[in-house]
């Protein structure tokens, strides 16, 4: 029987390990049960159980404080996720004997880790052969509609991180989707640009809006009826529930009526 998995990624600060806790708190509240698997190895808490960690693998502290490797934060989380694609056996480990197969995998946000090295499209092709359903759930917070330079720049990432990973890919908004021509006249001002720089900016738009490349879904996590919606789309893009059997029903088959308790009424037929 397949598992199934949605990928949860975004910038720093996008809120996808409050994506994590929300869908497993909704999920216990419609009688369903979603784990969470760590992949960050710079994450420092969470206020929801963790299945499995990759602090427990490689920590960042392990590539920063080495005196052989001696990295950055960036340095160390690329060491880090490298090391964790040469020993992606560990995921066999902590996911060998896992029922209701349904895991939020909650990954770094350096955007690095999905445009120049191959270790996201490593970790997509390993949870295939385990036999997941992979959906990549991408989110965007508000604060990246605050100029509309940086608004694309998310645009951006999230269509580059779904050409790359080519899985069913959702990309969440937080609040509402903007008008993204709109958003980019209204930054930049014509006098202190060139017609091209503004010609480009059309074009990206275009592009982007034209032929729906990225569609972002709004997505209020304070809404039960939102992420219901929101679910309810990610377990079409994969398949979810088509294998399920169907769960037995606890009603006893009523037992038929003894002839002898039948109780005269009194009417004459």
């Amino acid at each position: 029987m397949p598992r199934y998995g949605q990928l949860v990624m975004g910038p720093a600060g996008s809120g996808k390990s409050t994506y994590c806790s929300n869908m497993v708190k909704h999920a216990e509240v419609i009688k369903r049960t979603i784990h969470v698997v760590n992949l960050d190895p710079a994450a420092e808490h969470f206020d929801y159980p963790v299945l499995a960690d990759i602090r427990e693998l490689i920590h960042l502290d392990d590539a920063m404080e080495d005196e052989s490797l001696r990295f950055g934060p960036n340095g160390g989380l690329i060491f880090c996720m490298e090391y964790f694609a040469q020993n992606l056996d560990w995921l066999d480990e902590v996911l060998e004997e896992i029922e209701d197969d349904y895991i939020l995998f909650d990954l770094p946000g350096q955007i690095e880790l999905y445009t120049h090295i191959p270790v996201m499209k490593q970790l997509v092709d390993k949870l295939q052969r385990m036999d997941f359903r992979i959906c990549g759930t991408f989110l965007i917070d508000s604060q990246f509609m605050i100029e509309a330079s940086k608004f694309v720049s998310g645009v951006l990432t999230a269509l580059s991180t779904m050409v790359t990973l080519e899985i069913p890919h959702k990309d969440l908004e937080r609040y509402l989707e903007p008008d993204l021509p709109v958003l980019l006249n209204e930054e930049f001002d014509e006098s202190k640009f060139s017609n091209k720089f503004k010609k480009l900016n059309t074009a990206i738009s275009s592009v982007i809006e034209d032929y729906s490349l990225v569609k972002f879904v709004p997505l209020d996590m304070s809404e039960e009826d939102s992420i219901t919606d929101l679910l309810l789309q990610i377990d079409n893009a994969i398949q979810y529930g088509e294998d399920l059997e169907p769960k037995e029903s606890n009603y006893e088959e009523a037992e038929p009526n003894d002839p002898d308790d039948n109780v005269d009424s009194g009417f004459d037929g």
